[in-house]
């Protein structure tokens, strides 16, 4: 053994696990904002629809907001997420019963 390798091996194995650990973080972190993403797609046409059809719609994460002009319903939905706020829009018809609003 050379003079001054002891402790080598201890320094490389924590750097590699460390790099492990930050790497599967990014993914997970990835994974989970991927869901959200899909999440506020969903969020956003269920609420559409539903507003236009005239019933509450509350979502089950996020935030919620409705327009409507001209006819059609426009709800974006945000939802957070690790890397940052998904949001989605989505545009519905209004049904006959509520076009006099």
């Amino acid at each position: 053994m050379l003079e001054g390798d002891e402790g080598a091996v201890t320094v490389e194995a924590a750097l590699a696990l460390t790099s492990i650990i930050v790497v599967t973080a990014g993914i997970v972190a990835g994974m989970a904002s991927l869901v959200a993403s899909l999440l506020a797609v969903d969020t956003a046409g269920a609420a559409a629809r539903a507003y236009a059809v005239g019933v509450d719609y509350a979502p089950p994460r996020g935030t919620v907001e409705v327009t409507e002009s001209a006819g059609l319903v426009t709800a974006t939905a945000r939802i957070p997420s690790p890397l940052g706020e998904m949001t989605s829009t989505a545009v519905c018809l209004v049904e006959g019963r509520n076009r006099a609003r």
